[in-house]
């Protein structure tokens, strides 16, 4: 057994008093050994193994994480010599290593040219974004597979408004694959887009330096890595990691980012909830599941939008040549039928943001198979359904609790919007009792659980999209004295104003309650 001296005794080096002189030489050799050990250890201590779930750091492998609890997820990792220092757009690391630390600086001194939008160059992807592509910005695109997100966005890149650079980062295709894709696509423009097959992002941020592009394409944001968050790609550090060093690139740099994003089984995006929050945009891309038009019908949404409204809907077809822009969306939704409509279906005129649609909604009721009965509806909340449903057995002694309701929107659009109230009960009623209702009515209006009809946002321009359709009478809640803002109002011009509230009165038939709005519909025997 070797003695180590202690610390005290290592100053006091070589040791006083009267020792043989082996016990010098042999306390010397340990001595000395002890310090070369601990300098070898420390300059050996190059790896690491880091938790791929959670980031924790162990010097030694662990079947087990002690942070997170995880099995299997501690990798050997390089040691970042820098420390701190080499965190992207952190403790000024990274690219931005040995600048001068930023300053404050008033509200009012700021440039508003910063905040200005470029043009998408597709009218109904700038409808979803508020206007256009808002500079340094990052949007998040997500959806099911094959729904189109990558088309959307090479697209895009061919028809943006800019005259920078656009960097097209896929870590999913090839780059033959792509231009093949936007050979089918027929795009022009094809030389400013710049592509890069890879995940890695210090290639990416190597490229972003060299080439400095306006708008960043990145299919997708599952597929980026880096050696400081990780070995496996798609783990929440990573996608964290990356996306945050990206966003910091943009936000410096004048530029624009896009990441697409995969979808769980739930329809929700995959990955952190913190990348939802980080980025400025979130945008789904939907597909109708059956569509009444030659091509596949597509619905762009905006669930979070910081400089635009989030009720804007974007309405596509896919077909061979890509996405096209639904010009006339009127009649997209209806189904062209001659002679009166089937029971239990209704017309309704609904909002999406700043554009009225007409909608079809059937019902369908059947005898409940079981003791309770159930609601079986997708595109409209199954809680409304219920809602409505109760509604019409207490005011109208309509029994529908021993009933299974089916209800479906044509089209395969989802509503949302509370003026499909009353055409829905409608159609409920409509289905219940075998009674079809006139085919040259449509209807919008909120129902209340008291029965009441309620007024809605917009009518005027609901009542004008029916009339230009070729719909004869419009049922809706009474008209309010401030239900005046339609466009003509809103510019100032009374003349147009006046004659568009004299078209309203002219074809609204107004309906104070659920009661009234059946006797209006089917006259005095309902």
């Amino acid at each position: 057994m070797y003695f180590i001296p202690q610390a005290s005794e290592r100053r006091l080096w070589p040791p006083s008093g009267e020792y043989p002189v082996f016990i010098h030489v042999a306390w010397g050799i340990i001595y000395y050994r002890s310090i070369g050990y601990t300098l070898a250890v420390k300059k050996q201590k190059s790896f690491v193994f880091k938790c791929s779930s959670c980031g924790h750091e162990e010097p030694k492998w662990l079947g087990r994480c002690p942070e997170c609890g995880e099995w299997n997820t501690l990798i050997e990792t390089a040691v970042n010599p820098a420390g701190r220092e080499g965190l992207p757009g952190l403790y000024g690391g990274g690219a931005r290593s040995g600048r001068a630390l930023p300053g404050s600086l008033p509200l009012s001194a700021v440039d508003p040219q910063e905040g200005s939008r470029i043009s998408s160059g597709i009218p109904e992807f700038d409808r979803v974004l508020g206007g256009g592509i808002m500079k340094r910005s990052a949007i998040l695109v997500g959806g099911e597979p094959g729904i189109g997100k990558s088309t959307l966005l090479l697209q895009a890149a061919a028809a943006a408004g800019t005259r920078g650079r656009v960097l097209y980062v896929s870590g999913e295709e090839s780059a033959g694959q792509v231009r093949m894709r936007a050979d089918r696509l027929g795009l022009r423009n094809t030389d400013r887009i710049e592509i890069v097959c890879s995940g890695n992002l210090e290639e990416i941020e190597a490229i972003l330096e060299a080439v400095k592009p306006a708008l960043i394409m990145v299919d997708s944001a599952q597929t980026l890595l880096t050696a400081e968050a990780g070995l496996v790609p798609g783990t929440v550090n990573q996608m964290k990691y990356c996306s945050y060093a990206l966003i910091s690139w943009i936000k410096e740099h004048d530029a624009a980012l896009f990441l697409v994003a995969h979808v769980t089984k739930d329809g929700t995006i995959s990955g952190p909830k913190t990348l939802e929050h980080m980025v400025d945009t979130v945008l789904y891309f939907e597909g109708a599941e059956e569509s009444t038009n030659d091509g596949d019908c597509r619905f762009l949404r905006a669930t979070k939008n910081r400089f635009g409204s989030v009720d804007e809907i974007g309405i596509f077809t896919m077909s061979e040549r890509g996405l096209s822009v639904v010009e006339d969306t009127g009649r997209l939704f209806l189904v062209r039928r001659e002679g009166e409509l089937p029971a239990g279906v209704a017309r309704a005129a609904v909002l999406e943001g700043s554009r009225t649609l007409l909608v079809e909604i059937q019902a369908l009721t059947i005898p409940a198979k079981g003791a309770v009965s159930r609601v079986f509806s997708d595109k409209i909340d199954s809680g409304r359904v219920s809602r409505i449903a109760a509604a019409l057995e207490k005011h109208l002694g309509l029994r529908l609790s021993d009933q299974d309701l089916y209800v479906n929107v044509a089209g395969g659009i989802r509503i949302t919007e509370v003026g499909v109230d009353l055409a829905l009960a409608c159609a409920l009623y409509s289905a219940r009792t075998g009674l079809p209702l006139p085919a040259g009515t449509s209807i919008a209006g909120e129902l209340s659980l008291t029965g009441e009809v309620r007024p809605v946002r917009r009518l005027a321009s609901r009542v004008k999209a029916a009339q230009n359709l070729g719909f004869k009478d419009f049922l809706g809640p009474l008209p309010e004295s401030s239900d005046t803002e339609n466009p003509a109002a809103e510019n100032g011009n009374p003349g147009e104003s006046a004659k568009n509230s004299e078209t309203v009165s002219g074809r609204l038939r107004p309906a104070r309650d659920i009661k009234s709005a059946i006797h209006i519909l089917y006259g005095e025997n309902q």
